[in-house]
């Protein structure tokens, strides 16, 4: 007995939603209860007082970056500090304050969740004891939360006080969701609109340099990344007061993570997905990027010209195809949801965005490697790549040991 569209909504729509996003949370383990929560305007903030301190006296406020939903900030503990260095932690024992800035809906508008950040700022040199300086970043989108919130309270003639800014893998010039799941997103959506809406939220079509908001769609920036780089622009792209550093979860040398373009990522097994594949992107003009079929006979190809073989580029890496198999072999198997996963990530943010030296536009834009000369003329006072392709925000000893010997 095939399995009907209302028998797969329902199994769909039951189960967690699909999230291109790091997490779930993956140990037991509950982080410390906060020293003190504010209640900010479209968010809130956990406090962690510093080894020794008091009250408030060198704050590290720390914004959250891009998923569905409300900031889970027990989430943002886990891996900030339960990875392969204990950031957190180290913070505080070298007497540093850590405030983890977090939003009611991390896919609203960047400058909505700059509006969080700038009220958390203003908090914190209320409260602050001392004038010691702020220290404001993020990782991934929350670096340019923040990166727009103190740029435009320059403009305003606020006084932030922060005398570092600080980005951690964030997409200053784009991120890259494979068009194969965007459009697979979009197909599903008749079914469970809940991976559609998070490719069509606000901030992700901000963030991606190439956005589609259904399957039949051809891959371009959208609308709203123009207004938000206008708006950047009206602020003066990048605060001008602090210090800039960034730090990249890829290598400056032009190395791929492995994913060869054109490579089956994503291929179905079960009956109700039978003729789906998702491939790896491909360069080149009318270039195969998916087979979408789903519960219905018709199996439909989504083609793209003009893109680069951007799943294997230098950057922090995400697990999206892998997100995708994971959560449709959850499903229950008699529904035939089955696929396998030959490529489980992709480059997420390419190396040359987080430290913006580049558009990510062209295979030489993404793979050429940086040189002394021009990581020199990036926006940053000082950079730090990785070493090798990782994890996207990963917080690895080699960045974690750099970053803290930058703060004020």
């Amino acid at each position: 007995m095939s399995t009907t569209e209302e028998q797969a909504a329902e199994a769909l729509q039951a189960a967690p939603p699909i999230i291109l996003a790091p997490g779930p949370r993956t140990t037991d383990r509950i982080p410390p209860p906060p020293t003190d929560v504010w209640d900010l305007p479209y968010g809130t903030a956990w406090v962690y007082q510093g080894e020794g301190n008091s009250g408030l006296t060198r704050p590290v406020l720390i914004a959250d970056g891009f998923s569905s939903g409300p900031s889970d900030l027990a989430l943002t503990w886990e891996l900030l500090e339960y990875g392969p260095f204990p950031l957190l932690s180290e913070l505080r024992r070298r007497g540093r304050d850590v405030v983890l800035v977090g939003y009611h809906e991390r896919s609203a508008p960047i400058l909505q969740n700059a509006e969080t950040v700038i009220a958390a700022v203003t908090e914190a040199n209320d409260r602050r004891v001392g004038d010691h300086p702020l220290a404001v970043g993020g990782f991934s989108m929350g670096g340019l939360v923040t990166r727009y919130a103190l740029a435009k309270m320059e403009t305003t003639g606020t006084d932030h006080q922060a005398r570092l800014y600080y980005s951690w893998d964030s997409p200053h010039t784009g991120a890259w969701i494979p068009v194969p799941l965007q459009a697979f997103a979009h197909y599903i959506k008749k079914l469970d609109g809940r991976f559609s809406d998070q490719i069509n939220s606000p901030a992700s079509q901000e963030l991606l340099t190439r956005h589609t908001a259904s399957w039949k769609d051809k891959p371009t920036a959208s609308e709203k990344r123009r207004a938000f780089l206008r708006a950047l622009e009206e602020v003066g792209n990048w605060p001008q007061e602090p210090r800039l550093i960034a730090l990249a979860n890829g290598p400056a040398t032009g190395a791929g993570n492995g994913v060869d373009p054109d490579a089956e990522a994503v291929v179905g097994k079960g009956p109700a997905v039978t003729g789906t594949e998702l491939r790896t992107q491909a360069e080149g003009d009318d270039r195969l990027a998916a087979k979408l079929r789903v519960v219905t006979l018709p199996t439909r190809q989504i083609r793209t010209s003009g893109l680069p073989d951007a799943d294997g580029a230098p950057g922090g890496t995400l697990p999206g195809f892998g997100i995708l198999a994971d959560a449709l072999n959850a499903l229950p198997a008699l529904l035939g949801f089955k696929v396998d996963a030959p490529v489980r990530e992709h480059c997420f943010v390419p190396a040359v965005s987080a430290v913006a030296a580049r558009e990510p536009a062209t295979h030489e834009d993404l793979y050429t490697p940086l040189s002394e000369e021009e990581l020199e003329k990036t926006p940053f006072d000082a950079v730090k790549l990785a070493t090798r392709n990782e994890m996207h925000a990963l917080v690895s000893e080699e960045l974690a040991t750099w970053f803290l010997n930058q703060l004020p």
